[in-house]
């Protein structure tokens, strides 16, 4: 995108510039504000840390999945939905406190208005989406989502970046809009209470940075990047301590700065200790950073087993696509705090994936011929990468034994495995699959059969593999840990995302906040869980929030 066009009152050399509105972040909740904006005739500098061939941030490297109701997807596979059934399922999974007024208003507002905030935006800039519409968080002892609701870019996130830019590029006022990369947000400019900019460096020369606004947005992410530390401090206490080994997959720069300055201008921040991470990730074979974490989308057909080879029952079972923050929470109660999958060659490539764009590469360069081909006969040369680039956490063997020997190499804090015990959960577990389907007394089992009523779901779910079945060879196991994703808190904000005083709930006159800044809408729109798809649906919502009541 062609960021040169220089518009906004200002002087490169000294740092100093004046605009309308001024948006801390080039993410999607950022991009999608200055796209409202510009439709109201306002001009818009959007400041971003990073480089311009990453403006779009984490929705960028994304799966691309967007949680969406009774959309013309939905009836068209006659899925009966409605923002009355959406409600009620959000609220099932939240457990919000009896404070949590802004986050209900918000979920609510998101289930009455997703078809047209963000369906309509998205079909508006030529976004398409897969024809199966997936079925994410169905909830364990209770509904999570009812109803299929993840509706899948054709393109992964990759391509609602790519489309949302050329129409950025293409808008009538886009001589209206500057973009400025490499440059640190550092402070918040108030003027007798007013918000009036911010401040900031460019992160190659040092140079101060002074930006004059009538209007500041925040749009700088969560607070699950960085080094970690911030996320460490503000850990759910529940849970018990974080994991002393933690993968890091969200992005490098939502470290909190902006929400601690935010507080010190007397701001409410929310529900920091709230976040969603997922269970099954490995590291990055990248390496761009410590501990840098890939996130899979683990096997349905797998077994789940803790360091010792047990598997993790406790406090219940393990479906995938069932509660995610249910797999986290089971997680951090094993030794160690970190899992193993194990599974076979066959299941791997018929059910293992990866939570991302870079590897799923039929769907971000739109594939339809490999696609077809992953599907009716599996993802081969996704499995066969992930083997080869990753061998710090995946291991392959011929033999049940080899492959319980080369897990142990790879455990750590000295703990070892119970190898007859682990053994002889295998074979139970490949026993009771040979007995048959009127004999499957396992919960895994039950959920698989029923996973595999919905055609999105059975297309990608092994009908009851054994693991030892030497046709179905080689054996696969996985060492997983915690990898940090989302911030689901952040700074608190009214139905027009205006940032609130924490000292008596009005308004900061000037300042604003959307995406995951602001927990995606009033500093924890999802309560403590989350039913997926709703953090890429949150930034374009509150993004298109902010542009049109600045707008006004």
């Amino acid at each position: 995108m062609d960021s040169s066009r220089q518009v906004q009152s200002g002087n490169a050399q000294t740092g100093q510039h004046q605009t309308d509105v001024v948006i801390a972040g080039g993410g999607l909740a950022g991009l999608v504000t200055a796209y409202e904006l510009l439709s109201s005739g306002r001009r818009v500098l959007v400041v971003d840390k990073d480089k311009q061939e990453n403006l779009g941030g984490l929705a960028k490297q994304s799966f691309g999945g967007v949680h969406m109701i009774d959309t013309p997807h939905q009836r068209r596979l006659k899925i009966k939905d409605s923002p009355e059934l959406a409600w009620r399922d959000w609220q099932s999974v939240a457990g919000y406190e009896p404070g949590d007024d802004w986050p209900r208003r918000w979920a609510q507002f998101y289930c009455e208005n997703s078809r047209e905030y963000i369906f309509d935006f998205l079909n508006g800039k030529k976004v398409s989406f897969l024809p199966l519409v997936n079925w994410a968080e169905r909830g364990i002892y209770g509904p999570g989502n009812t109803v299929p609701r993840w509706h899948i870019v054709w393109g992964t996130g990759y391509e609602i970046i790519h489309c949302l830019l050329a129409a950025l590029e293409v808008h009538p006022q886009r001589a209206n809009l500057q973009l400025m990369f490499d440059t640190e947000v550092s402070g918040i400019e108030i003027t007798n209470g007013h918000v009036t900019g911010l401040r900031g460096r460019k992160m190659d020369s040092g140079q101060e940075l002074r930006v004059t606004a009538e209007h500041t947005v925040i749009a700088s992410g969560g607070v699950c990047g960085g080094d970690l530390s911030f996320l460490r401090a503000n850990w759910y206490k529940p849970w018990g301590p974080p994991p002393k080994k933690m993968l890091n997959g969200a992005h490098d720069f939502g470290d909190g700065m902006l929400h601690s300055r935010v507080s010190a201008l007397g701001g409410a921040v929310t529900h920091l200790d709230l976040h969603w991470h997922y269970a099954a990730g490995i590291h990055h074979p990248a390496k761009r950073r410590p501990d840098d974490g890939l996130s899979l989308v683990p096997p349905r057909s797998a077994l789940w087993l803790n360091a010792h080879g047990e598997r993790i029952m406790t406090p219940g079972p393990m479906p995938v696509y069932g509660d995610t923050r249910h797999l986290v929470q089971s997680v951090l109660q094993q030794p160690g705090q970190y899992s193993w999958q194990v599974m076979n060659w066959k299941i791997a490539i018929r059910e293992l994936a990866v939570s991302g764009c870079d590897y799923m590469s039929a769907f971000r360069y739109k594939d339809r011929r490999a696609l077809a081909k992953s599907v009716m006969f599996g993802n081969k040369e996704l499995v066969d990468r992930l083997i080869r680039e990753c061998p710090d956490d995946i291991v392959v063997a011929d033999t049940l034994d080899q492959l319980m020997e080369r897990m142990d190499e790879k455990n750590i804090y000295g703990l070892r495995l119970n190898r007859p015990q682990m053994a002889a959960a295998i074979h139970a577990w490949d026993d009771m699959i040979a007995r048959g389907p009127s004999f499957h007394n396992d919960e895994q089992l039950r959920r698989i059969a029923n996973f595999r009523q919905y055609r999105g779901d059975r297309v990608r779910t092994c009908k009851f593999q054994r693991i030892l079945d030497p046709k179905a060879a080689p054996l696969i196991a996985i060492r997983e840990f915690i990898l940090a994703r989302k911030s689901l808190g952040g700074i608190q904000t009214d139905l027009q995302c205006r940032v609130l005083r924490a000292a008596d709930g009005q308004p900061v006159p000037g300042l604003y906040a959307v995406g995951e800044a602001a927990g995606f809408g009033g500093g924890g729109i999802h309560g403590k869980g989350s039913l997926e798809g709703t953090f890429l649906g949150g930034c374009i919502l509150t993004g298109r929030v902010a542009g049109k009541n600045i707008g006004k």
